[in-house]
């Protein structure tokens, strides 16, 4: 049996997901062309604030939010028609978060690279 490392998974996973800069998705927001997704856990957003105008569905939570057959998707929360822009922490979990999504069938779906970290320095709000 050989178990990979998350340096691999996310190594793979970069191969195939888009990956863009806080500039970037700074810029989709403003051109209201995308919704962007939060998926630290709740205890990462009551430490360090939330961004503004993102939507927070936890990592562990993710497809089963996203399942077409979900409530939360059903109720229309997310508009289908915009990328799917998530970030984490750092960018680690958002990477892999979009090659599950991606697997999923969804194909407007990017990253942002080094999440939070670069959102906090960039022109978004945090509130």
């Amino acid at each position: 049996m050989t178990v990979k490392s998350i340096q691999t998974l996310v190594s793979e996973a970069m191969k195939e997901i888009k990956t863009i800069n806080a500039n970037e998705a700074f810029k989709m927001v403003e051109d209201n062309k995308c919704n962007l997704i939060d998926i630290r856990e709740i205890h990462e957003l009551e430490n360090t604030g939330k961004v503004e105008n993102s939507v927070h569905i936890s990592r562990g939570m993710l497809e089963i939010f996203l399942d077409p057959n979900s409530a939360f998707f059903q109720q229309g929360k997310l508009d289908l028609n915009k990328e799917m822009v998530l970030f984490c922490a750092g960018g680690v979990r958002s990477a892999l978060a979009v090659k599950s999504l991606h697997d999923m069938g969804y194909e407007k779906v990017s990253h942002i690279e080094g999440g939070f970290g670069t959102i906090s320095q960039s022109k978004f709000k945090i509130v």
